[in-house]
């Protein structure tokens, strides 16, 4: 791995923790030598997460949207900033220069990120480590729901060795370069209807 592609909130959250664990991730990205590749925001955790890969002389790839350019949300320190035309692009360009993927706690925007990124990997459109950074626990109630969905019959086992989860930059990260994405293509087991 040389490039980690980090979701998280343009919110701080209502703990410092959060931000203390933003920090931390950050810190411990530029001390592994691996660059940020983040949605190249200056706001919340984003901002958080890229200030600490900078502070420590770390490495950053920023990827925006224009219309968020033209509200002053880009951060003006990125080692590299990338404006696109649309989230959509910035999503694929994101995926495409990062080797792995590390969700903080965030809202719905971090969540798109995540799953879309997740459900590539199902489709085994790419293998590259998932990791959820269970900060304070706040992941908890999003994997008893990934644990119901499989009960259901909505995903399967071997699905959930797609992603790792540790409270830790440092464990998290060991994790990542030990994964190993899960064997078979689910996909050409699927009948699609063309309706």
């Amino acid at each position: 791995m040389r490039a980690i592609c980090v979701f998280c909130g343009a919110a701080f959250g209502n703990r410092p923790v959060y931000q203390a664990a933003a920090t931390a991730l950050g810190h411990t990205l530029a001390e592994q030598q691996l660059e940020l590749v983040w949605g190249g925001g200056k706001v919340g955790l984003m901002g958080v997460v890229a200030d600490a890969v900078l502070a420590r002389g770390g490495q950053t790839l920023g990827v925006i949207p224009s219309f968020m350019v033209e509200k002053e949300l880009a951060h003006p320190d990125s080692t590299e900033l990338i404006e696109v035309d649309s989230m959509h692009s910035r999503k694929a360009l994101m995926a495409e220069r990062a080797d792995g993927f590390i969700a903080l706690p965030g809202g719905f925007g971090t969540l798109d990120e995540l799953f879309e990124i997740m459900t590539w990997a199902q489709l085994h459109i790419h293998a590259k480590p998932i990791g959820l950074l269970n900060v304070n626990g706040y992941f908890d109630p999003l994997l008893a729901w990934i644990k119901q969905a499989e009960e259901e019959g909505f995903v399967r086992s071997a699905h959930r060795q797609l992603f790792h989860v540790a409270d830790t930059p440092e464990t998290l990260l060991a994790l990542m370069r030990a994964h190993q994405a899960p064997q078979g293509d689910w996909a050409s087991k699927v009948a699609f209807s063309q309706g």
